[in-house]
């Protein structure tokens, strides 16, 4: 893991094509501001993993063979649009549902 200390208004470039800037810092609280592709979805963790666990139910349910169970995951391309809703910290893209 790589870590970097960075300030108000400094920016983190990742792959030439992502850029993190630092939008403000209060308290224990860092806001980020985050400049990717549209291709590159990006979620909060918590978005993540109750994506992956509703694919996981999902494919459970549907009694599909584990090793297909991966098209379900969050990127992969065939995957639905959806909408994660309910919060109110802006999440990029909208997470897949279950097709």
């Amino acid at each position: 893991m790589l870590i970097l200390a960075r300030k108000v208004d400094e920016r983190i470039i990742i792959g030439g094509e992502i850029e993190i800037s630092v939008v403000d810092i209060r308290g224990d609280q860092v806001k980020l501001g985050i400049n990717a592709p549209s291709h590159v979805k990006v979620y909060r963790q918590e978005v993540y993993e109750a994506i992956l666990e509703e694919n996981r139910q999902a494919v459970s349910a549907r009694n599909i063979p584990a090793e297909l169970g991966d098209l379900f995951k969050p990127g992969s391309s065939s995957q639905a649009s959806g909408n994660a809703g309910g919060s109110s910290i802006a999440t990029r893209g909208n997470p897949p549902e279950p097709t």
